[in-house]
């Protein structure tokens, strides 16, 4: 009976010290994914490809590491709403050209898409503390530019980048105006149990009843639950249904977390939205839903209105 309690510990003990090892050798490797299998780091395409006007942006995070993004606008003097996105975390950021064409046709906006850390061009390599000084250099960059209306930036995040945009936005209440969440997690640590099972009783959040022995080991936690609640600015939610990477329930949870505290705030669901194709599953409704929250919380001044109107009579008046 005692061999049979021993080789019990034993295998218990294996198990742990086997997710220990993972976790301090592959985290990186689970959390983030700048290379998509069978593709290179660089960029399939550019927003030329797709006949968008933009210009290669290079900033330097606090720490010195080089960033490159693009700055995408509707037209030369557009002072609608600049959304700063921030991506998920497989691929680059011209896996996402597709749907910010869209974006920018539908809202009229200037999208700023940055290059994480040891994503794209970008130099570096990804972790929590470095990902989160180069949202801010892309913020501060915007934030000083004189060709936009500073006023009206919005951080837009879908998964990773929403768990990005919210430290950002919970960071500067003066320069970001709004965020939108998109199929975004709780936190890394929730997350842990749903890519490898066996982990939900070693590792947990908020979500998790297991004991959290190995928390101390996740050096990229994310925990937008704990951001969400001092997030004074107006919140939009938007949920696939379906999303197969993360559970639905997680946005539900950062609603109520984000309600409880903030009366400027709008959660979305779309029955047929996946991790990456709510956007387009959710068709006309899921753009009327983005203009209705920037209509209603980011609206344009009757200056910058009255200035748009003439720039567009007098572009029509040389055709």
């Amino acid at each position: 009976m005692v061999s049979y309690v021993s080789a019990f510990f034993y295998g218990v003990g294996g198990i742990v010290m086997a997710g220990m090892a993972l976790l301090v050798a592959f985290q990186e490797k689970l959390v983030y994914v700048p290379v998509l299998p069978g593709l290179t780091k660089s960029y399939p395409i550019t927003p030329a490809r797709l006949r968008l006007s933009y210009d290669d942006v290079w900033l330097r995070s606090s720490d010195g590491v080089r960033l490159h993004a693009w700055f995408i606008k509707l037209f030369p003097n557009c002072r609608g709403p600049t959304i700063l996105f921030f991506q998920e975390n497989a691929g680059n950021i011209a896996h996402r050209l597709e749907m910010i064409r869209i974006m920018i046709q539908r809202l009229r906006c200037n999208v700023f898409m940055l290059s994480y850390r040891g994503y794209g061009a970008s130099d570096g390599y990804p972790s929590q503390h470095g990902i989160t000084n180069d949202a801010q250099a892309a913020l501060d960059h915007l934030s000083q530019r004189t060709d936009i209306d500073t006023s009206r930036i919005v951080v837009f995040g879908r998964s990773l980048g929403g768990a990005v945009g919210a430290v950002l936005t919970k960071n500067n209440p003066d320069k970001v105006s709004a965020l939108i969440l998109e199929n975004t997690f709780t936190s890394i640590l929730d997350m842990a149990g749903v890519l490898l099972p066996f982990l939900k009783w070693f590792i947990g959040g908020s979500c998790s009843k297991g004991p959290k022995l190995l928390n101390f080991l996740v050096r990229s936690p994310w925990s937008t639950i704990d951001v969400i609640g001092e997030i004074k600015q107006p919140v939009l939610f938007l949920s696939g249904l379906q999303d197969e990477m993360v559970p639905p329930f997680h946005m539900q949870m950062l609603y109520a977390k984000a309600a409880a505290h903030n009366n400027q705030t709008k959660f979305v669901e779309f029955p047929s939205g996946m991790h990456m194709d709510t956007w387009l599953s959710g068709g006309d409704h899921y753009w009327r839903m983005i203009q209705q929250f920037l209509d209603q919380h980011i609206p344009e001044n009757k200056e910058t209105e009255s200035s748009r109107n003439h720039t567009v009579a007098a572009v029509k008046s040389t055709l």
